[in-house]
């Protein structure tokens, strides 16, 4: 029988608000909860979440601007733009998460953001293609690389996925009906060593849209909008742990105030140039052009069974 505030002696119902024990009444009610990884996720959300409210004294004009500003965030998403992934990567918690479930022990390239722009169909090119189809301007450059594992042996076959900024600083979804579609995008297989190579320009730094509220949010910070320049890669293949990581310019502007905290000092490169006509010609770019090198090393996956 349910008794009475008033009523003396009445212990009172755990499941009642209390501001003091806000968090551990709410978590109580996962309590339920089949799935053990996510009544751990939910209930350490609560009791953050909570801590937070009361720590800067939350008040409830600035709850609905939070509630506002979350609201226009989906909003702003469409096919291809992901405003919450711009959100997580401005707060610094996308390149947590990679790097905490990407722990490169100075044994494996380490990884970075995946980023907005990225496409999961990136045209297929064969080794040596081009990725600027636009033409539009920059520097020449080579990229070559080789993908192995942490001992040095090939990654035959390899997929590598590279997509980066023109000279000018944009994404081509980002020009649409100014540039080619999948423009400085592509999907590359590496030989039977694990080489890969691929012409393109060199990337300028750019910043990131900053027409929604995460542009909002970092006008409102006083922060800037811009990333360093680089090429974003994703390497895959059967038997190892996909890694996604950019190439840095090294020299380029916000290296050490990228807007998104995805630089790290082991993928910063020289992109050298290279004054030799008879290679220029080989490799058909013009002379002079850049050339970088970046090798790569990934994760074997364990076997299963393995000891």
């Amino acid at each position: 029988m349910t008794g009475h505030p008033e009523d003396p002696g009445t212990a009172p119902l755990s499941g009642l608000f209390e501001a003091e024990r806000s968090a551990e009444i709410v978590a109580a009610s996962f309590a339920g909860t089949s799935d053990e990884r996510l009544k751990e996720i939910l209930t350490s959300l609560v009791r953050h979440t909570h801590a937070f409210v009361k720590d800067v004294g939350l008040t409830g004009e600035e709850w609905a601007a939070g509630i506002r500003f979350l609201t226009e965030t989906g909003q702003k998403c469409d096919d291809t733009r992901q405003e919450f992934i711009l959100l997580s990567d401005v707060l610094g918690v996308s390149m947590l998460v990679e790097t905490l479930n990407h722990p490169a022990d100075g044994q494996f390239t380490e990884s970075t953001v995946e980023g907005p722009f990225h496409l999961v169909d990136s045209p297929p090119r064969a080794l040596g293609d081009t990725i600027d189809e636009a033409g539009q301007g920059g520097e020449p450059c080579l990229v070559t690389g080789r993908v192995t594992d942490a001992d040095g042996r090939p990654v035959a076959d390899a997929s590598v996925d590279v997509w980066q900024a023109d000279a000018d600083g944009f994404y081509d979804v980002q020009r649409p009906g100014e540039v080619p579609e999948r423009n400085l995008r592509g999907r590359f297989t590496a030989d039977e060593d694990g080489r890969f190579w691929f012409r393109t320009v060199v990337p300028r730094h750019y910043p990131i849209p900053t027409d929604g509220p995460v542009g909002g949010l970092l006008k409102a910070t006083g922060r800037h909008a811009n990333r360093a320049a680089h090429i974003h890669l994703e390497v895959s293949a059967p038997g190892v742990r996909t890694l996604t990581t950019h190439l840095f310019v090294a020299g380029s502007p916000y290296l050490d105030s990228d807007a998104v905290f995805g630089v790290k000092e082991s993928l910063i490169r020289t992109f050298a140039q290279v004054d030799d006509p008879a290679r220029a010609a080989e490799q058909e770019l013009p002379h002079p052009f850049r050339h970088v090198d970046f090798p790569i090393a990934v994760q074997r996956e364990v076997q299963s069974g393995a000891e």
